[in-house]
């Protein structure tokens, strides 16, 4: 019988990239990584001008983001 993929999954399990897991999509996530950017309260540090401006953000993508980030009471820097 092969091997449970629950098993390797957990080996290979960072908390980390949880993060806007399912919300949008690898590479805007990627790009917050990148940047250090791992909650909602780091990510209200940043105007929507400054987010747009990674690799893998669109304005669908920004969309996502916003009501996400409204659904749990936190907004980008006004400018």
């Amino acid at each position: 019988m092969s091997k449970s993929l629950n098993s390797i999954y957990t080996i290979n399990y960072d908390p980390k990239e949880d993060f806007l897991h399912g919300v949008i999509a690898i590479p805007a996530r990627r790009a917050l990584e990148k940047e250090k950017i791992d909650s909602l309260e780091k990510l209200s540090d940043y105007s929507e001008k400054e987010i747009m401006q990674m690799h893998g953000f669109g304005k669908n993508t920004m969309e996502k983001l916003k009501n996400h980030m409204k659904e749990n009471q936190m907004f980008f820097k006004e400018i």
